[in-house]
């Protein structure tokens, strides 16, 4: 088969296009003919930095694709069902940038009629956004139709996979969805996504804006960039409400003024989907699925996220995209597609 593997970290030049024998999925494991893989930021970052303990990596957190065969102790009806994948690589060495993929059976999700491609989109970004929408303390624990149908959620970037991720699972749990974007043209992608209302910060106050629509405060907040936003942040909460942060875009440091945030029983949440509790990220999985079978989460350009489609040899250019912080998605898409 073919795959990706970088064998030394380094910029995109280290992502190598070879032919590996198709692996045997282990006990607990299935193998996966991926159609689709999803790449993240994490997955440069990683390229870059994390170590190799095997000597190699194959790069790809997020995918989708149909399952071949199963290890020991895995149901054999999993055969032919169609999944995607969440964290295929995060401590293992078979990511999902290659035409093969094992993981654990707990890690591949079935996702009936969906398409492979939205599949490859629901990982990192879905999760990550789930934890942002629950972990508040008046933030319910899982998501469905009416979960947030009094609450009111700022996201800031609502253009990012993330934020558009945010905006899609808050307005399918009934959430009045505010936005902030950069531009026209995010603003476009944000309201596709169903943001209620979108605010391109250059050009207005984002505090002034959001109070005209929740005079009494937003009740969370997902953050992409607490270091430029937290003065605003602190002015828009309202009592008990919270700051979910899952990036450090515009800066590595934040200072909070204490005596405000502690009079609004504030929370400032740090959200990384790798090291998020257990149960936590189980429930994300189910209330993620649940939001697909019920045909409430898209992808492409007309729901806000436009896809950038690379081959698995065009992988550097894939990741050198992401980098570059382009707006959408990238995917991989391999030649075992069907």
């Amino acid at each position: 088969m073919k795959a990706i593997v970088y064998e030394r970290t380094g910029d995109p030049s280290v992502l190598q296009l070879v032919d590996r024998p198709v692996p045997e999925p282990g006990p607990g494991e299935v193998l996966v003919r991926v159609a689709v893989s999803g790449v993240n930021p994490t997955d440069w970052k990683a390229r870059r930095q994390w170590p190799l303990p095997a000597g190699w990596q194959t790069p790809g957190q997020d995918g989708a694709g149909v399952v071949e065969a199963v290890g020991e102790g895995v149901d054999r009806q999993w055969i032919g069902e169609r999944v995607w994948l969440w964290e295929a690589a995060w401590h293992r060495t078979w990511g999902t940038a290659a035409e093969y993929t094992v993981i654990p059976v707990r890690q591949a999700v079935r996702l009936g009629d969906a398409s492979f491609e939205l599949g490859a989109c629901l990982g990192i970004p879905f999760l990550t956004a789930h934890r942002c929408l629950t972990a508040g303390e008046l933030m319910p624990d899982k998501l469905h139709a009416g979960a947030l149908s009094d609450h009111v959620v700022l996201v800031q970037g609502g253009a990012g996979a993330v934020g558009n991720a945010a905006i899609q699972l808050a307005r399918w749990a009934d959430a009045c969805v505010i936005a902030t974007v950069s531009s026209p043209e995010k603003a476009q992608l944000a309201a596709a996504a169903g943001a209620s209302f979108v605010i391109d910060y250059r050009q207005q106050d984002v505090v002034e804006e959001v109070r005209k629509i929740a005079p009494d405060g937003v009740h969370t907040i997902v953050e992409v960039s607490a270091a430029r936003n937290a003065a605003a942040d602190v002015q828009l909460l309202r009592t008990g409400g919270a700051v979910c942060v899952y990036a450090d875009d515009g800066g590595t440091e934040v200072s909070l003024p204490l005596r405000p945030l502690m009079v609004l029983n504030a929370r400032w949440q740090f959200v990384l989907i790798y090291t998020e509790p257990k149960a936590a990220k189980a429930q994300a999985v189910a209330d993620v699925a649940a939001a697909v079978a019920q045909g409430a989460v898209r992808v492409g350009e007309e729901a806000g996220l436009p896809l950038h489609r690379h081959s698995l040899a065009s992988a550097q250019a894939a990741h050198e995209a992401v980098e570059n912080s382009v707006v959408g998605k990238v995917l991989i898409t391999t030649s075992a597609t069907e």
